[in-house]
C-alpha cells in the first residue's frame, strides 16, 4: 500500500487518530485543535475531521497557524511518536489501523518487516511509540506511590493504549501503561518492561499480571543516571525510584527481578555497589550472591535494607525524612556527604 493510500485510510478515522496521537488536544466542531503535531497542548494546529478522501479539504489534513507547517496524518504519527524512518511510520500506521499482512501489500514506498513478538526490536518499537511520563498517568501513578524525584528518568515513558493479553488466552485489550527501557552497559536498549495502570493512574491495572517484561533482560537493567565508581542496584522500578528520592544524584539500576539482579553486569568503572535489598527470602539470597560476585570482581558491596518489605513501603508509610535517616545510617560517610546531603 502506498503512502497516499495509507494517509487516506487514516483520514477515514481522523478523529480516532487525533484522540490517540494528539491526546493533548480536543474536538471543536469539524476540527481537532492542539498545539502542534508533536502533541503539545495549545490551539494553533487544526486537523480536519471531515471532508473528501483526497484533494483540498480532505479529512486528516492539518495546518499549524503558528508555524505555517501543514501535512496529513502520517506526518502526525511521525512527529508525535518521534519515529525518524518513514518505514517505521508506515508500520505504526498499519498497526493503528489493524491492517492484516494480506491487506498491506509491500511497495517500494513502505516495506513490511515483521518483528517477532517479545523481541528486543519489538521492545524498542514499543518504547519509541510511548511519550515522556510528565503530565501522564505514569507520573500520577509514581506520585501516588510517594515517588517525587523524577529528573533523569528518561528510561520511563507512558503509552495510553498498550496491548495486554491475558495468559489464559483471553481477548486482547489496550490499557494505559508505564514503559521502561531495559539497556545494556553501553546504553543500547535490549528490552522493555510494562506496568499496566488503572484508568486514573492511582494504582496498577486490576488484571492478573499487571507487570511484564520483554526482550533480552539477562545482565541488563532499567537505568537512572550513568554509573561511575559508585552505583546502586535493586529489583523493582518503584523500589529503586524510592531510594532516588533521598539519593537523587547516585546512579541506580532496576534489574526487575531477584534473579536478574543476581546476574546484573558490572560497569568496568564500578568500585562500590549498593545492593538495594527487598525484605524476603529471595532478597536475602540475591544479596548474598551479588555481594560475592562483586567481591570477586574487586567491587565493594554494601547492602541497603528497608524497615518494611521494600523502600517504597518505607517511603509511603514513614515518609521521606525517615527513609533519609534509615539510608544515612547505612551509606558510608564519603557517599553520605556526596549524595545524601543534597537530597530534597
Amino acid at each position: 500500500m502506498k503512502a497516499a493510500d495509507l494517509a487516506t485510510r487514516l483520514g477515514l478515522r481522523a478523529e480516532a487518530v487525533c484522540r490517540y496521537y494528539l491526546s493533548s488536544g480536543r474536538r471543536s466542531g469539524k476540527y481537532w485543535i492542539v498545539g502542534d503535531a508533536r502533541n503539545t497542548p495549545g490551539r494553533s494546529m487544526f486537523v480536519r475531521l471531515f471532508g473528501p478522501q483526497i484533494g483540498k479539504g480532505a479529512a486528516g489534513k492539518w495546518a499549524d497557524a503558528a508555524t505555517g507547517e501543514h501535512g496529513d496524518l502520517l506526518d502526525v504519527i511521525r512527529e508525535s511518536t518521534g519515529l525518524a524512518d518513514f518505514r517505521d511510520v508506515g508500520r505504526e500506521a498499519r498497526r493503528f489501523l489493524n491492517l492484516t499482512e494480506s491487506e498491506a501489500v509491500p511497495s517500494p514506498d513502505i516495506e513490511i518487516d515483521p518483528i517477532p513478538t517479545g523481541s528486543p526490536e519489538a521492545s524498542r518499537r514499543l518504547f519509541n511509540m510511548a511519550r515522556p511520563i510528565f503530565g501522564t498517568l505514569a507520573e500520577t501513578y509514581l506520585r501516588q506511590r510517594a515517588v517525587t524525584v523524577l529528573h533523569g528518568a528518561s528510561a520511563l515513558r507512558f503509552h495510553p493504549h498498550c496491548y495486554y493479553r491475558p495468559e489464559d488466552g483471553g481477548s486482547r485489550q489496550t490499557l494505559p501503561a508505564m514503559i521502561a527501557a531495559v539497556t545494556d552497559l553501553h546504553g543500547r536498549q535490549t528490552g522493555a518492561h510494562r506496568t499496566w495502570l488503572s484508568n486514573d493512574g492511582g494504582d496498577k491495572a486490576p488484571i492478573v499480571t499487571p507487570r511484564r517484561a520483554m526482550g533480552d533482560l539477562l545482565g541488563h537493567a532499567v537505568r537512572f543516571g550513568t554509573a561511575g565508581t559508585v552505583m546502586a542496584a535493586g529489583e523493582g522500578i518503584e523500589t529503586v525510584l524510592s531510594l532516588r528520592c533521598v539519593l537523587p544524584d547516585m546512579p541506580m539500576a532496576a534489574a526487575l527481578s531477584a534473579a536478574h539482579l543476581a546476574a546484573i553486569l558490572f560497569p568496568l568503572s564500578l568500585r562500590r555497589l549498593y545492593i538495594i535489598r527487598d525484605n524476603d527470602r529471595a532478597g536475602a539470597n540475591v544479596c548474598h550472591h551479588l555481594a560475592d560476585r562483586a567481591h570477586r570482581a574487586g567491587i565493594e558491596p554494601i547492602v541497603l535494607s528497608p524497615g518494611l518489605a521494600d523502600f517504597n513501603d518505607d517511603l509511603r508509610h514513614f515518609g521521606i525524612q525517615a527513609v533519609r535517616e534509615l539510608v544515612g545510617e547505612q551509606v558510608i560517610r564519603r557517599d553520605r556527604i556526596r549524595y545524601l546531603h543534597g537530597a530534597a
